[in-house]
This record gives structure tokens, sequence and C-alpha cells, in this order.
């Protein structure tokens, strides 16, 4: 594929479409094809998480520009114009001819005949002439009603579940980019990050609820580039991330601690800062291999590979072979994602309503397999990053009502008083907000 940053945009993009796949297994397949080197990939990203985040509105301004439905439009040049216009409108500091000539040479790369090539530039073109009077993404469309960039199912549960001044509020902060949040494991070392950033002119301000998180409210940059990422002193982790493992507490020496959802390694981590490491036995189970090599590396950068007992198989496979069991638990099941469209924008396209009675049946199913893997007295986290009630709240107390081993406690009584607003009837359930990402955690224990 020809080394063009907006080629390899508009090829991601039409792949989304098709596939429904994760955005960032897409981008990555497309760009190696490409070769990419940094910026021109930075861009490539940029352009890509853009549209998807403006999509409704982009379409707005094709309605207006184009004298033809939008459904008739090929696809590659559908996304090319998309691409198009949100450089237009959106990146200051790419000239608005670029942005145009670019794009066209994508078409061009693409073997589409003159006609589509002059169609696209005459488009933006126009764009470009017309700005100043095409309307900004704030303004509601031509029945009053605000563009939110989400689609309708999603939209309407949330103002039935959270009221429409709410659910606006969430739309509108999932259609900016997300802040980068970092969790360092001690006091001391936060604030020399927090000071050596500053000198590199990186703000860093510490977060809100979390008390080992740093924010970044305006890096873009690669987080391989941060100092301390790549000593495993400084790990990229939300806030609401960092809090659910607090809710494992209180640690004692001896404790033996499941992660039973490793993914990448941010509790696993956390828990091997929080239990001391050498004190308690940490165990982790990841099933994706991708997943897994890269939960190798964060132990790996850390010194700590050999502090954690490592298994790359499913929970259920885990659970036949396993005969001890253990004090803490901790659950981050997989979900239908709804808390973190911020920073992944194309779960919003992706998902289905009628999707979530899945999810919600492979959760409980993870629920009872980690029940059953904990001792007298010991505490189970379940945790999703889904503001969804039927993987959420309704899961539990399905759960609950056929495992009367087991009951909830409240999840304030162990987080920071910073916190407080952030639980509702003692599950610990923030929304999408400014340093924090829509998650959700039920603590519950199991009786002696």
């Amino acid at each position: 594929m020809n080394a063009n940053p907006r080629l390899v945009a508009v090829v991601t993009l039409c792949e989304l479409a098709k596939t429904r796949q994760p955005v960032s297994a897409v981008f990555d397949r497309v760009e190696q094809q490409a070769g990419l080197g940094r910026q021109d990939r930075q861009l490539a990203m940029k352009i890509v998480y853009g549209v998807l985040r403006n999509r409704d509105y982009l379409d707005r301004l094709l309605g207006l520009l184009c004298r033809q439905p939008l459904v008739k439009l090929k696809p590659f040049v559908h996304q090319a114009l998309r691409s198009g216009l949100f450089q237009i409108f959106f990146l200051d500091r790419i000239p608005p001819s670029a942005a145009v000539n670019e794009t066209v040479k994508a078409v061009k790369a693409r073997r589409y005949p003159p006609r589509l090539q002059g169609f696209v530039n005459g488009v933006l073109r126009e764009s470009i002439r017309r700005k100043q009077q095409l309307p900004v993404p704030e303004d509601p469309d031509d029945e009053g009603r605000p563009l939110l960039n989400h689609p309708v199912w999603l939209t309407h549960r949330w103002q039935k579940k959270y009221g429409r001044d709410e659910m606006i509020r969430i739309c509108r902060h999932n259609n900016r980019e997300p802040l980068l949040c970092l969790r360092v494991d001690s006091e001391s070392e936060r604030d020399q990050v927090r000071t050596s950033l500053r000198r590199q002119g990186i703000d860093a301000v510490y977060g809100s609820y979390a008390p080992e998180s740093l924010i970044l409210p305006d890096y873009r940059g690669k987080t391989d580039d941060i100092e301390g990422i790549d000593q495993g002193i400084v790990q990229v982790q939300d806030q609401a991330a960092q809090l659910a493992s607090l809710l494992l507490a209180p640690f004692s020496p001896g404790l033996s601690c499941l992660d039973g959802c490793a993914g990448l390694g941010g509790k696993t981590t956390h828990l091997l800062s929080l239990t001391g490491g050498a004190t308690c036995s940490i165990t982790a189970v990841e099933p994706d291999g991708r997943r897994y090599r890269l939960l190798q590396q964060n132990l790996q950068r850390r010194h700590q590979h050999g502090a954690v007992k490592l298994h790359n198989r499913s929970l259920q496979e885990f659970a036949k072979a396993r005969s001890a069991a253990f004090d803490r638990i901790i659950i981050d099941a997989p979900c239908s994602g709804t808390g973190v469209i911020g920073r992944h924008p194309d779960i919003r396209w992706n998902r289905r309503e009628e999707e979530l009675e899945g999810y919600a049946a492979r959760q409980l199913e993870l629920l009872n397999l980690a029940a059953a893997l904990l001792v007298p007295g010991g505490i189970l986290v379940y945790a999703t990053c889904s503001i969804e009630a039927e993987e959420n709240e309704r899961l539990v107390e399905q759960f609950l009502t056929k495992n009367n081993d087991l009951y909830r406690t409240d999840c304030g009584a162990r987080l920071p008083s910073s916190c407080k607003n952030l639980i509702r009837d003692g599950y610990f359930a923030p929304l999408p907000a400014w340093g924090i990402d829509g998650f959700f955690c039920a603590r519950l224990s199991k009786k002696r």
C-alpha cells in the first residue's frame, strides 16, 4: 500500500465498516502494510479516531454539500470525504488545500476514475468556500435536536436511565479526545514523575479520585515516550481502573490473589504494589495470546515477571485444573465497553443493543466460576467498563439470588472520601467525565 496517511485512514475506516472489529487492531494491520513513519502514523490515527467521534456531524456537512444522497456514494469515496472534512474543520495545523490535495491523492491511489477524483475535490473545496456558513458541531439539527454522534438506540437508553441532560453530557464528553491517565505506585515517585514531565514542558496534574494517579491533560504523543514507562515505574491506567483494585482490601501477609481477566496487566501490577509482592501470591489468567504477551512484557518492565503465576488459558480451563481457592479475586469482565467510548470511539458504531444479553450471559458464567474459586471469608470484585444495567447491577442481583453464600458490601467504605459522588447504591459506578472513565464495580464477600 502507498505510504499515504490519508489512504491508510480511509482504508481503515472502510475495513471497520465491513468487519466491526476493534479500531486498534484494524488500524495496526493497515498501517503496517503501508509502513508509515511516526508522524504520518499519528496523523492517520488522528483522522480515523476523529471521524469516528464526529461521524454524524461530518455526514450532516456532506448532506449540505452533496447533490446526491449519501447512501449512493461508494464506501471508499464516502470515507474519503469524511476524512477530508475532518481535516478541514478540526485540524488547524493542516492547510485546507493540503487536506484536499492529499485526500484526492488517496482516491487516485485506489484507481478511482477521474470523475470521482474530481467529485471529491469539488465537494471538499466547496466546504472551504462555505465553511463560515456551514453548521458547527454544537448546532442542533433542523428539528432542534442536538447532534450527538452516537447511535439512537444508545442515546435512548441513556436518556431513559440518566435523564436527557446527563445523556447529552455523556455524549459530548465521548466526542472529545480522552485524557491520558497514569498510575505511579508510590507517592514519592509520583512527585518525581510529575516534576520530570513538567521539565519537559508536559503538564501533569494529580487525579481527583485515585491516590496514585497523574493526568496529562494536553499530551498527544506516544505513551512509550513518557519517561518511566519503559522501566515499569509508570503505568497507563484510568482512575476508575486504579480504584477497582483498592476494593480488594484489606490485604494481609500470605493472601492468595487472582486476577481472572488480566488483560494487559494493569490490575495485576497494581495488586503487586498493594500487597507488597513478596508477602502475597498473585495469579493472573488471560486467554488472548496478544494480550498475554503484553501482560508478560509489562511485568518484565517492572522486573516482576517471576512474581506472578501466569496462565495463558480461559478462566473455565483454569478453574477445571485448579484445586486450591483464593482469598481475593477480581474479575474485570469482557463487556460492551460503553463506559469507555471516549477512548474507543468505534464501540458506539460496533455495538448492537441485542448483544447486551450475550455479554451478560458470559459475565454471569465468569462470576460463577470466580465464586467457586473463592475461600469462605474471601472478597470478590466484579468490574466492567460498561454503564449498562444488564451487565452491572442487574447482573449482580441475578447472581446473588442464586448464590446465597455471597453478599454485597459497600464499595464506598473501601475508597477515598473523594469518591463519595461515584458511589450509587453501594456500587462504584462513575459515569464518563473529565479524568475518569465510565465504570462499574461490585464488592462481594463470601460467608465464613
